[in-house]
């Protein structure tokens, strides 16, 4: 594929390759060749097989836990760069400490704004991401970000499941703002939850605002981390009469006993995306590829083309 003389080539780092190979096929490409080498000690150094001079260069990596993951893509921006590359877009379907937007109590960093500098450091053009944590943090960067959402994704499926009495559900005052646009675009009514943390995935007691009796309600959310709010939200609509609860989450983190709480909660079903590979298959879980969806904007911003009509969301979010 060319565009003024600029090839476009694809690369993964090892965390996102499963992703990065359904986006290259959606594109008609082969993903390109790059090996990274580590050493005994856990270093890591990255190398392209090919050459990159001129070219524009994008590279797939989800920045979830460990670090490593966000390390490696940080090392493979840097070689893409010292082995003259025309541009470099960092396609990071999660966006990880995207939690740490703002001082929320003294002595603490911004994470978000600190990833932002460390991509732009080593020499990133442009940042393809999905569903952040907070929109603003579109701000952190001194570069071009397209910000895609699941939503893309999810509303079709949703539409497509034919469900009768649908409500919206936010499962905190955090959501409010997702879960109203797609109220909108499902033309469904919404309910809040307001929650009280006793500390960072601790939750202390949740409230339902709204009705859900003989409902299907519709949870949204854009990570699921341990799981503890959205299975309390689920247990607290099903003791109000909900006639079934299904949730949607963009980013499938699922760390410590998230699983367990998961398989054993009230939801009927939890669908997520594939922006964070899941550790184990649950009969409860199913993935929705966004692969097509980050094929599309790859396509039109080599291309330069507008990517407006891959935002469902659009100002609604």
């Amino acid at each position: 594929m060319f565009y003024e003389n600029r090839e476009l080539k694809i690369f993964s780092g090892r965390a996102s390759r499963y992703l990065a190979e359904k986006i290259a096929k959606s594109l008609g490409m082969e993903l390109g060749d790059v090996m990274v080498q580590q050493f005994s000690d856990g270093e890591i150094q990255p190398s392209f097989n090919q050459s990159v001079r001129g070219d524009y260069v994008f590279i797939v990596q989800s920045t979830f836990a460990p670090a490593d993951n966000l390390m490696e893509l940080l090392l493979m921006v840097d070689a893409a760069f010292r082995a003259s590359a025309y541009k470099i877009a960092a396609v990071i379907p999660y966006f990880g400490y995207a939690r740490q937007d703002r001082k929320d109590k003294p002595r603490v960093p911004i994470g978000a704004k600190l990833v932002a500098n460390m991509l732009h450091a080593v020499g990133v053009s442009r940042v393809i991401t999905m569903d952040l944590h907070a929109d603003q943090i579109q701000g952190f960067f001194d570069m071009p970000v397209d910000h895609l959402y699941a939503s893309s994704v999810f509303i079709p499926f949703i539409k497509s499941l034919n469900l009768e009495n649908l409500v919206v559900a936010a499962p905190d005052t955090g959501g409010v703002k997702r879960a109203n646009a797609y109220s909108k675009f499902l033309d469904a009514s919404l309910v809040i939850c307001y929650k009280k943390r006793v500390r960072a995935n601790e939750v202390e007691s949740l409230t339902v605002i709204g009705d859900v009796k003989d409902r299907n309600v519709v949870l949204v959310d854009d990570i699921i981390d341990t799981a503890g709010t959205l299975t309390l939200a689920a247990q607290k609509m099903k003791n109000q009469g909900a006639k079934s609860v299904i949730a949607f989450a963009s980013h499938p983190v699922l760390s410590g006993p998230a699983y367990e709480r998961i398989e054993n909660s009230a939801l009927d079903k939890l669908y997520v995306t594939d922006s964070i590979p899941l550790k184990k298959k649950s009969p409860k879980i199913e993935v929705l590829s966004v692969a097509e969806l980050f094929a599309s904007v790859i396509r039109n911003v080599y291309e330069q083309k507008s990517i407006s009509a891959n935002f469902i969301q659009k100002s609604s979010n």
